[in-house]
């Protein structure tokens, strides 16, 4: 009756759009979704059970993203959405405002566009600003 909400990643992939598909069109799924190809319109996590999102490193995303849980070792063109986790792997490439709750963000990853902190209690946002550190 009163059953707290799962934050654990999900832990197994139950779709695959394999390296040298491309789809046009919005791509809903539900569970754990690897990408290994191309999508050229919105991926978006139905339900209310957790999701993963794996984007891999040859693949691409054109679109709005919004999942539970996301790792990213492709590139992705558009806004992106993590209620939960996100993950942004040595080559990952983000064009767009990156919104979520924790982030791990590796060595070589580039963001274009704005890192904003949303806690899962709150629907706000806080801006993170990166600045050049200066040598003196």
């Amino acid at each position: 009756m009163f059953r707290k909400k799962s934050n654990k990643p999900q832990n197994r992939i139950d779709s695959l759009i394999g390296a040298g598909t491309k789809i046009e069109g919005n791509v809903n799924f539900a569970g754990g979704l690897r990408v290994d190809g191309e999508i050229k319109g919105n991926v978006t996590a139905s339900g209310e059970q957790p999701s993963t999102l794996v984007v891999s490193e040859h693949a691409r995303i054109d679109g709005e993203i919004q999942v539970t849980h996301l790792v990213v070792n492709g590139a992705i063109n558009g806004p992106v959405r993590s209620a939960e986790f996100l993950e942004l792997q040595a080559h990952s490439r983000v064009k767009g405002d990156v919104h979520y709750n924790t982030l791990e963000m590796h060595l070589g990853a580039v963001v274009e566009g704005r890192l904003v902190h949303v806690s899962s209690v709150t629907e706000s946002g806080k801006t993170v600003e990166l600045k050049i550190a200066s040598r003196n």
